[in-house]
């Protein structure tokens, strides 16, 4: 329905008009220095013409009159310059006054055609002509959107000239010259129709394109304003994810911790079932918050790359130290091959990729084994890696490939699918497929039913950093017969429960613990005569009073510097770049919820190293 406070079209448009003349009058009081000097050309080359030939009082007395009028044109233009931002009421009157100037000076000019015509030479008479006419064309310009105006300045100029030819009897083809002046006027008055209807397109043009330049701003205010609020929305929803994740790991991790102490208290088959089955809960839950965190980082662009040259050799060491336990749980071999290579990648995201591919791997593998390989390939790019993840698992169908990295969607198998098989969301590659993405790495897939899959990426070759090579870990057998007599661990954790949990786990594995809930209690203890160096340092990253777990490893390790304290840290964030400060101060990182075997595996691999 149209708007009723709306002005009609009509009005609308008589305004546009009005407005539109009163910005083409302020532009014509701009030009009136430049029509200034033309007037005094004019007239210099008048007196010029015809000084000798005119009575004396009659040539002063003309140029006397366009002196005076010259003058009022300068004092009017000089009002206009002194009051620029003048409102349009009173430029509206001023105009009135600059048109009956423009008026008086058409009449003076068409004064001197009646007055100096019959005087001197043909071409003193045709220099007039031609003055008085160069007037007429050069107000088309200025008088083109005021067309009475023009006419009667055109009137005024000609007129008197038209006449005074006509009735010059004494001059032969008087009349034919007088013909020829009265087309000349008729022509520039049809050149000033023409030309005012032009402009008058034009200024309409102009004002409707300010109003769909003033709508565009209006309108990318609004988009601005609606971007702005949805990144606000979702820095608040990855603020969400990131807070609730952190926190919901938190008793997922201490409830990993306490029934793995269940069961080293208790040798019942039923409780040792009933603790498997806790425990593949946590994990199944540990994936989730995983994949829903990432998910929403990425697609907010709250993951940046950072390719810097990467050891393959250290890449593999934490994929086997994660991933070496729950192969051995079910019976397969997870093997490495092209260890020696350097690819130039984000170690986080090509870790967080491969992570992915081999936890899938092994969830949909039961007999076999997986293997992580990277060998060199040359393209006519240049030379690449070519990281791959096989399998011998239940495969996928060529049907189910192209639709294999969508969001929330799973492998659909012949066979029904084992619980470990099914649980997640179906994000895992999705996920791959950003972190690639962003990367710029090339990524595919082949599989075949009941054969296994292999997953490919593309990276650039690096150089080789100057850095320490991390020693591999131990057998996987190792660690699940790991025993701790005779060791003191420290743990720093705020969490009560996890704090606990840890405590209890650590105690049933044989080793001495020294815990504490805040950096501020572990340096009271560490400043005691009670404190002893401890073997391995176990704390949490995030800690009371803007501290984490650095602060934690730097002062532990500032009281004893004769030794070199392994140290874990534990991280609810899954993807919060510590990599660099794992390297800078030397530890290893877990990610919350911690299931005992990875805690074995690591504090094995730790105290091994040792």
């Amino acid at each position: 329905m149209p708007n009723p406070d709306a002005p009609a079209p009509g009005r609308a448009s008589r305004a546009e008009a009005g407005r539109a003349e009163l910005d083409h009058l302020r532009t014509l009081f701009v030009q009136t220095p430049a029509t200034l000097v033309g007037y005094a050309l004019g007239a210099a080359v008048v007196v010029w013409l015809f000084w000798s030939l005119a009575p004396r009082p009659l040539m002063l007395g003309w140029l006397g009159a366009m002196a005076l009028l010259w003058l009022l044109r300068l004092a009017h233009y000089l009002r206009f310059v002194r009051h620029l931002r003048v409102d349009d009421a009173t430029l509206g009157r001023w105009r009135t006054s600059w048109q009956a100037l423009v008026l008086l000076n058409g009449a003076l000019w068409g004064l001197a055609g009646w007055l100096f015509w019959g005087l001197g030479a043909p071409y003193q008479r045709l220099g007039l002509i031609l003055v008085l006419y160069s007037y007429c064309v050069s107000s088309v310009q200025l008088l083109g959107t005021q067309p009475r105006v023009f006419v009667g300045f055109i009137s005024v100029v000609f007129a008197p000239v038209i006449v005074r030819i006509a009735s010059d009897s004494g001059e032969t083809g008087h009349v034919q010259l007088a013909v020829i002046a009265t087309i000349l006027f008729l022509s520039t008055v049809l050149m000033v129709r023409t030309y005012g209807s032009a402009l008058g397109m034009v200024i309409a043009l102009k004002a409707r394109t300010e109003e769909l330049a003033e709508r565009l701003r209006v309108q990318i205010g609004v988009a601005d304003e609606a971007r702005r609020a949805a990144e606000a929305a979702s820095r608040a929803k990855t603020q969400f994810f990131a807070a609730a994740s952190h926190d919901l790991r938190q008793p997922l991790h201490a409830m990993g911790l306490f029934a793995e102490a269940l069961r080293q208290r208790s040798h019942d088959p039923e409780v040792a079932s009933l603790v498997n089955s806790i425990n593949e809960s946590v994990d199944a839950l540990e994936g989730l918050f995983s994949e829903l965190l990432d998910i929403t980082r990425i697609d907010t662009g709250g993951v940046e790359v950072h390719a810097q040259p990467l050891r393959m050799k250290e890449l593999f060491a934490r994929l086997r130290l994660q991933f070496e336990p729950i192969a051995f749980e079910k019976g397969l071999l997870l093997a490495f091959r092209g260890e020696q290579h350097v690819a130039q990648a984000d170690p986080v995201l090509l870790e967080r990729v491969l992570r992915n591919l081999v936890s899938n791997a092994i969830r949909y593998t039961d007999d076999g084994g997986v293997l992580v390989s990277c060998r060199r390939r040359t393209e006519r790019t240049g030379a690449r890696l070519l990281v791959q993840v096989w399998d011998s698992g239940i495969g996928i169908a060529e049907a189910g490939l192209p639709r294999i990295f969508d969001e929330f969607y799973q492998v659909h198998s012949q066979r029904p699918l084992e619980a470990h098989q099914r649980k997640g969301l179906g994000l895992g590659l999705a996920i791959v497929k950003r972190l690639a993405a962003l990367m710029e790495a090339p990524l595919a897939v082949r599989s075949r039913i009941g054969r296994g899959t292999v997953f490919s990426i593309v990276v650039p070759v690096g150089r080789a950093p100057r850095t320490i090579d991390m020693p591999a870990g131990g057998s996987t057998k190792a660690p699940l017969g790991l025993t701790l007599q005779g060791r003191l661990i420290v743990v720093v954790e705020d969490e009560a429960a996890v704090r606990e949990g840890l405590v209890v786990l650590l105690q049933a594995w044989g080793a001495a613990v020294a815990a504490f809930d805040t950096v501020e209690a572990l340096e009271a203890w560490l400043a005691s005569e009670r404190a002893q160096a401890p073997d391995l340092l176990l704390v949490d990253y995030r800690l009371p009073g803007a501290r984490t777990g650095i602060d934690a490893l730097v002062a532990a390790r500032a009281r004893w510097r004769e030794r070199r304290l392994p140290a874990i840290v534990i991280t609810g964030s899954s993807l919060a770049g510590h990599e660099d400060e794992a390297v800078t101060h030397d530890y290893h990182l877990l990610i919350k919820p911690v299931l005992p075997n990875k805690l074995r595996a690591m504090i094995a691999f730790k105290l091994g190293v040792r």
